[in-house]
């Protein structure tokens, strides 16, 4: 009896640590992995954010920015954030398409094409992003956009006959889909492998950012890069809901205020950014071009049909391009 009796004070005393390890782990260090660069805007931004919340809250919440996965690989981070392995986690909005397909909004071609219509679309998908995230356990805090997506290639591309057969770089199930009608071959590559891809031929092309283009000096590896400006996609950071919970008041207050700073700040910095990188691809002796009216007729033929099929998904996808229309 006297041995139950022991056991059953260490067993309680054990609960009682652990529960106040808990605490005192979401009231002082934080990790945040983020799947980019030092270099690009998101990741810039996730740093001003983590230091505005150690600053308001005099250090006792401090958040550690784990940039370019060197914590976990990008397509892991949802699930990391959202079964608390870690506190909240910045990830690329079309990665979770496989989960639902609200998160596709920002992915299907030639839908948003300016800043203007982007910020628009993604005021009418919110309130379903933010949903879907909630069933999964997770609260969106805010996003940031990627200048608009082109096209990257070794030769001039006129028409959509001059990639057929080529091998495309895929990142998301949209841009799976999307190389599969322009007749080539997605390949599925993440964002630091870019280089190395291209110089063994993995990938003979690709459709992303200038942003990205330039962090990878893709002047070292191709040649041409024409401006189709096909959609403009998003980081998402998200943050696991019972850790959020778990802060007291004032904590969530300063959190979510640093949230709408990052986002405005993301807004005004990707339109200087795409100027700014644009002209970097030219002054290293990549060819940018506008595209060809048949080019563009092409593609706009494809945009029509991923919204669609994307709009055929779900029905949240109905009310999201009704808001967008309005």
């Amino acid at each position: 009896m006297k041995y139950l009796i022991k056991r059953a004070a260490v067993l309680c005393a054990s609960v009682m640590m652990l529960g106040s390890s808990g605490v005192a782990t979401a009231a002082s260090q934080w990790h945040m992995p983020t799947p980019y660069g030092d270099a690009n805007l998101p990741t810039k931004i996730a740093y001003q954010f983590a230091e505005e919340i150690k600053s308001k809250t005099a250090g006792e919440l401090d958040i550690v920015v784990h940039s370019g996965a060197s914590l976990i690989k990008h397509p892991e981070i949802p699930r990391a954030v959202k079964t608390g392995q870690v506190q909240l986690g910045e990830v690329f909005i079309g990665i979770m398409g496989n989960t639902h397909p609200v998160f596709k909004h920002d992915n299907i071609p030639f839908l948003a094409t300016s800043f203007d219509s982007a910020e628009k679309l993604w005021k009418a998908a919110k309130p379903e992003v933010e949903k879907q995230l909630n069933k999964e356990g997770m609260m969106l805090l805010y996003t940031v956009a990627w200048p608009a997506q082109s096209l990257y290639t070794k030769a001039p591309v006129n028409s959509l006959a001059d990639l057929e057969g080529s091998k495309m770089r895929a990142y998301s199930p949209s841009t799976s889909r999307l190389a599969d009608l322009m007749n080539t071959s997605p390949t599925t590559v993440q964002v630091p492998e870019i280089p190395q891809a291209f110089s063994t031929g993995i990938i003979d092309a690709m459709i992303t950012s200038p942003s990205t283009g330039v962090n990878g000096q893709a002047w070292d590896y191709l040649s041409h890069y024409t401006d189709i400006r096909a959609w403009i996609p998003k980081n998402i950071v998200v943050v696991n809901k019972r850790a959020f919970k778990r802060l007291n008041k004032d904590t969530q207050a300063v959190i979510l205020a640093a949230a709408a700073n990052a986002e405005a700040k993301g807004w005004v910095g990707v339109r200087e950014k795409a100027k700014e990188d644009t002209k970097t691809l030219a002054d290293n002796g990549i060819v940018v071009t506008e595209p060809s009216a048949e080019l563009m007729s092409e593609l706009n033929k494809i945009g029509a049909i991923m919204i669609d099929e994307w709009q055929a998904e779900a029905p949240e996808i109905e009310t999201i391009l009704a808001n967008f229309k309005q």
